[in-house]
């Protein structure tokens, strides 16, 4: 009777096929923390929770923002608080002509990036933007075709690692058009497409592709806004983004529950929803 072989002994008769086994295996089956970390849009609130969690590990970051004075604050706190090292570049990330470079250059700093975080955007202006199509175009260019460009670099430098984790904040906006905020949605609608597709080419190379889809986050960007039961804090939502990371998800919707009003949004039947004010 013949026995059947496990596969612990026919690797151990083929040594060559046994480090392939090992080598080969995806990383997302191991929980990592960021030591390079390269953010952009580093002065967003949830940005500077999520790199304050990091610090204190001994993280190197590269950190790109549009405003000078407040990046050089942010970096000097990273600092004080255990980073080990932090390279600062002013930069305007609208401007997708001059990304090639800067990430470039944020690489030869860190040495390595095995995370990064795309963390810039605006609310804009709704209103203004259905009287005209320039101020549409630039909130668009801002919250979709600016997180494009650099996800696409990036995503070519970590599937030529084999490994690393892209993660971009986008919201549960994209989950369903309103006619409250239809022109930041639709950006994140198309982002949130965008990394599923990217995810969905990446993952078999051991890179991880996040989406983060916080509902109301009380930031700046928000201030305007009464705030409710519904909000979250920064450091909460940091929080969900640094375990999302380390547990390799896919698709974080933060605080949890939005995962669940989102879904029952978009149950909702087309010709009732168009009749509803949200």
């Amino acid at each position: 009777m013949r026995r059947r072989r496990s596969q612990t002994e026919s690797l151990e008769e083929r040594p060559s096929e046994a480090r392939a086994a090992r080598t080969d295996r995806p990383s997302r089956y191991k929980r990592t923390m960021p030591k390079t970390v390269l953010v952009l849009g580093a002065t967003s609130a949830i940005a500077q929770a999520w790199m304050r969690l990091l610090a204190p590990r001994g993280a190197s970051f590269f950190l790109a923002a549009r405003n000078a004075a407040h990046l050089d604050s942010v970096a000097k706190d990273l600092a004080t608080r255990g980073a080990t090292a932090v390279y600062v570049e002013t930069a305007d990330l609208d401007d997708t002509a001059g990304h090639v470079a800067l990430l470039e250059r944020a690489v030869a700093a860190l040495g390595d990036v095995d995370c990064a975080l795309i963390a810039h955007g605006v609310l804009g202006d709704q209103a203004a933007g259905e009287r005209d199509f320039a101020v549409a175009a630039a909130s668009l260019q801002t919250n979709f075709l600016s997180t494009v460009s650099l996800a696409t670099w990036l995503a070519n430098y970590f599937a030529a690692q084999y490994r690393g984790s892209l993660v971009v904040i986008s919201s549960v906006a994209g989950d369903r058009g309103r006619k409250s905020n239809y022109i930041y949605g639709s950006a994140k609608a198309g982002m949130n497409a965008f990394l599923d597709g990217v995810r969905n080419r990446l993952d078999r190379e051991g890179v991880q592709v996040l989406t983060v889809r916080p509902g109301f986050v009380a930031t700046p960007m928000t201030a305007h806004l009464p705030q409710g039961p519904l909000f979250a804090t920064p450091d909460a939502v940091a929080r969900d983004i640094l375990h999302a990371i380390e547990h390799r998800r896919d698709v974080l919707y933060t605080p949890w529950f939005w995962r669940w009003i989102m879904a029952l949004v978009r149950m909702i039947p087309e010709w009732k929803f168009k009749r509803m004010d949200l």
